[in-house]
């Protein structure tokens, strides 16, 4: 049971084979996925569009690449694609080859994953929660040196939903570069954010050729099984080092046909930042009434609190909400979290109700 509790979020097949509960009829507040789901408009133009399973890609991607571009902002010729983007994360890291890499924690397994596997040593950068987990710039800054040469952060922070302002990442990324230090930020929850002008790193990759942002489709676009990922920088060296490193047409054809549908989709895009703008506050400004919780300002689609109180453990509330059939992540597993720590996404307003009153029912 205690490995159940400290899975990655969205795996309900492990939950429906533990609690005997059919995973349709669950919850899912420990995915972190759009509620909205994928977009129709796409679906039902993939639908419609099939037979292109008959022919290869573009291996150049053109079409994808000029979609991300006009949604981004982002020169095309600083973009590349790859099969989600966990596997532009593990290249990345492997290109680099990095001797020391510093990763920004709490953080998402697979960085330290990756890093172990292009073997290279790391260490964690602490965000603290004595500061609201707000990121220390100038204390960041004081353990970028001598044998780092990456630094790892995802941008808002999973799972605390803090993150870096544009204006701090700019002195990050003028320290980085006069140390020879690359730079690699996940921005899988950046699209969620209702101030993303403010921290979105993009406008400096023209900038600094040192960092390379990734973005993925799984949890904005609600398409974990497309794995379609993206990344951007202007080194042309990373460019280069990720094209020997990368398979070729690592994307496939359908999903690169679904890029170039989800980013247009304004309308989807305008209704998942109203309705997650909405709804991330109505649950944070209802939790600050709460006497045996302490919740933490997001920029993302999650909200990671802490229990002010010894009756109960994150691992005894997740056993408790699967059985009303609602599942949130018991943050222990975590660098640096403990077993006083929940997340949970947000769903509809009726499902993030439910979750309200059944917490309220079990903390409070």
């Amino acid at each position: 049971m205690e490995t159940l509790m400290h899975m990655h979020g969205g795996d309900l097949d492990s939950i429906e084979r533990e609690y005997g509960i059919p995973k349709n009829e669950i919850s899912d507040f420990s995915g972190n996925i759009n509620p909205f789901g994928f977009p129709k408009k796409a679906a039902e133009k993939l639908a419609q569009n099939i037979s292109i399973v008959c022919n290869y890609p573009d291996k150049n991607y053109i079409a994808l690449k000029n979609s991300i571009s006009l949604y981004t902002g982002a020169k095309p010729e600083n973009i590349v694609v790859g099969n989600g983007s966990t596997e532009l994360i593990s290249t990345f890291i492997k290109s680099v080859c990095a001797k020391k890499t510093i990763i920004m924690g709490p953080a998402y397994s697979e960085y330290e994953n990756a890093v172990k596997l292009a073997g290279s040593d790391f260490e964690y950068f602490e965000l603290r929660e004595d500061e609201n987990f707000v990121p220390n710039i100038d204390r960041l800054i004081s353990v970028l040196k001598d044998e780092v040469g990456l630094f790892i952060a995802c941008n808002p922070n999973n799972p605390t939903g803090t993150a870096i302002a544009i204006t701090d990442m700019r002195k990050l990324l003028t320290h980085c570069k006069k140390n020879n230090i690359s730079v690699m930020i996940d921005e899988t929850y950046i699209e969620f954010s209702n101030n993303l002008e403010e921290i979105c790193s993009i406008p400096l990759v023209d900038e600094f050729d040192n960092i390379f942002v990734i973005r993925g489709t799984s949890k904005f676009f609600a398409a974990p099984g497309l794995r379609l990922g993206y990344g951007i920088t202007s080194s042309a060296e990373f460019h280069k080092l990720l094209a020997e490193n990368q398979d070729p047409w690592s994307v496939n054809i359908l999903a690169a046909y679904a890029g170039e549908l989800i980013f247009s989709d304004i309308d989807f895009i305008k209704e998942t930042k109203h309705l997650i703008s909405s709804e991330r506050q109505k649950i944070y400004d209802e939790l600050l009434t709460w006497k045996n919780i302490k919740v933490y300002k997001s920029s993302s689609n999650f909200l990671l609190a802490k229990l002010l109180t010894d009756k109960i453990t994150a691992a005894e509330i997740f056993d408790q909400m699967v059985r009303k059939k609602m599942v949130i992540r018991d943050a222990a597993s975590f660098t640096y979290l403990n077993e006083k720590y929940i997340r949970f996404c947000i769903l509809s307003p009726e499902e993030n109700n439910r979750l309200l009153s059944e917490l309220k029912n079990i903390i409070e």
